[in-house]
């Protein structure tokens, strides 16, 4: 398989992911991508027969309590830290809409 990876199969999977790639990468990618597919093609040669599928490789558990309200950080101590704050809020940058302003 990754002998029959060529550049145009390189540079199709950049454009699915929306990369640029040069000549020269494109040929370095190549054998990498080559590699990884060469590693997975062994991983199915691998006998699985028996094995329980799971989740996570350890066991764990949720730890749960019950959801109550409550005051996380002393209001009075966050807008001290602040850069900008009044009256019990803190201001930040616009990050949505036009405009850089607050």
């Amino acid at each position: 398989m990754p002998d029959e990876l060529s550049i145009e199969d390189v540079r199709k999977v950049a454009k699915l992911a929306r990369l640029a790639v040069s000549d020269a990468d494109a040929e370095r990618y190549r054998a990498e991508l080559a590699a990884v597919l060469g590693y997975v093609e062994r991983l199915g040669e691998v006998d699985v027969a028996g094995v329980e599928p799971m989740a996570h490789v350890a066991d764990s558990i949720n730890v749960l309590r019950d959801d109550e309200p409550r005051i996380a950080y002393d209001p009075a101590v966050v807008e001290k830290l602040a850069p900008d704050a009044e009256g019990g809020f803190i201001r930040v940058p616009r990050v949505l809409g036009e405009g850089g302003g607050a």
